[in-house]
């Protein structure tokens, strides 16, 4: 039975982490791509965006380390994932803050969401066992919660094309959800 249990938490822990990990490198490259559109003409706004992108990377680092201390397997799809969340985050940001403030807003909603879904399956597993994951896992889904809080507090309803826009993003991020959990 513990052997079972084992490797069933480890099975669970190498499909966390790949996912996390792989949404941790996504955010980090959405910032930078909107950091690269946006700091020149509003400066204002790269600052709020900084600040978010620097939690990021200490989640990102946070994955990395756990990754290797559970030897779980990244994604496979690393080179995607960079460049598709470059251009979610570069090319709306074309648009102005408004629109990247959208992308984060859709983006932080489904990722919340997400955590919340493996908050729940590692209580269900054993919270005691999972007591560092389950706090790592709490502390950055209040993290993007507060991303996704403050994308709202600056306007990001009011970008071109708001609703087909959130939509869109988020429909975008459940797929890739999906599919770093497999690949």
């Amino acid at each position: 039975m513990a052997g079972y249990l084992g490797r069933f938490r480890h099975r669970m822990y190498d499909r966390i982490i790949r996912v996390d990990h792989a949404g941790e490198l996504g955010a980090d490259r959405i910032y930078f791509g909107q950091m690269l559109a946006l700091r020149s003409r509003y400066p204002e706004k790269a600052a709020i965006i900084q600040k978010m992108w620097d939690q990021e990377k200490v989640h990102l680092n946070k994955f990395e380390y756990y990754a290797a201390k559970h030897r779980a397997r990244k994604s496979m799809l690393l080179p995607i994932w960079q460049a598709g969340a470059f251009g979610l985050g570069f090319v709306p940001a074309l648009l102005g803050p408004n629109a990247a403030m959208a992308v984060t807003e859709a983006v932080e909603k489904v990722i919340v969401q997400h955590y919340d879904s493996q908050l729940r399956e590692l209580m269900a597993d054993d919270p005691v066992k999972n007591e560092e994951m389950i706090k790592t896992i709490s502390q950055f889904r209040d993290e993007e919660q507060h991303h996704h809080d403050c994308a709202l507090e600056h306007d990001a309803k009011k970008a071109p094309g708001y609703q087909l826009l959130s939509v869109a993003v988020e429909n975008i991020c459940k797929v890739a959800v999906k599919v770093a959990e497999k690949i």
